[in-house]
């Protein structure tokens, strides 16, 4: 072999070295980052904690979400907000969660008869209804009576969700016959309706009204306190992470989350 064809030999057998250790550097940075967690916890690995929470808890539950990642490093807390009534059917069809948040007793006792919860359920809220409209009050809507006007686009929540179930009570028991325009599966969609301008007025919780702030006005109404609305919490019976479920419980029910809830508005025990 000639003196050109050694250094060639030697040139090629030292980039492959090289290509073998990035390769290596490269599988090894990969499985650290990738690596699932137990409910323990991996310090190298990331656990997800799967929360199901009624609509009208997004913000506030959203906020102590990111309070409970920076207090459990590795973890990382997903929401599902929709009607409460939606999520304990998706619950009893055995959807995967390990938290549930309920803006009433009713659709939680439904997954608990169904034995996808067992633990018994904390209260950690209430809430009561407020009628909104768009802002400036363009159609003088003064009390809960003024609902029934003629060729009022009222928008309302559908009765199997917890601020239907309350809007109906409301009514009946102040004998107002309303005729809404639309019924929602979540609070969340009366409120959008109302600040887009597609209805005319809604019946939202008093804490959505709040966090919509200037782009809504607030008409409160007394009848409103007679259908208040408990919110129960509970870990999921088959969660993969109980005991980070049992501490995300005790996060809300503990003074932190009380203090949350209670500045966006909701009632607290």
């Amino acid at each position: 072999m000639s003196g050109r064809a050694v250094r060639r030999a030697v040139v090629g057998v030292t980039a492959a070295v090289a290509a073998v250790g990035l390769l290596g550097a490269c599988g090894s940075g990969d499985s650290g980052s990738s690596g699932s967690s137990s409910a323990s916890g991996s310090p190298t690995g990331s656990t997800t904690l799967t929360v199901f929470a009624a609509a009208s808890l997004n913000h506030v539950f959203t906020d102590l979400g990111a309070t409970f990642e920076k207090e459990h490093p590795g973890t990382k807390v997903t929401f599902s907000f929709a009607g409460s009534s939606d999520l304990a059917a998706q619950l009893n069809q055995g959807a995967p969660a390990d938290v549930f948040a309920s803006a009433d007793q009713a659709n939680m006792d439904k997954v608990v008869k169904t034995s996808r919860i067992t633990a018994a359920p904390q209260t950690f809220a209430t809430n009561t209804l407020t009628i909104v409209t768009p802002p400036g009050n363009p159609k003088h809507i003064a009390a809960l009576a003024d609902l029934s006007q003629p060729g009022l686009r009222l928008v309302v929540c559908a009765q199997q969700v917890p601020c239907g179930s309350a809007a109906k009570k409301v009514t009946t028991n102040a004998h107002v016959a309303i005729s809404p325009v639309s019924e929602e599966s979540a609070v969340t969609d009366v409120l959008a309706k109302v600040t887009s301008g597609e209805a005319d007025a809604g019946l939202v919780y008093v804490t959505d009204a709040a966090g919509a702030g200037n782009k809504v006005t607030t008409v409160a109404f007394p009848e409103s306190a007679g259908a208040v609305n408990v919110y129960p919490i509970a870990p999921v019976a088959d969660s993969k992470h109980a005991d980070l479920a049992q501490q995300f419980d005790a996060l809300i029910t503990g003074p932190e989350g009380r203090a949350a809830l209670a500045k966006a508005g909701f009632v607290t025990p």
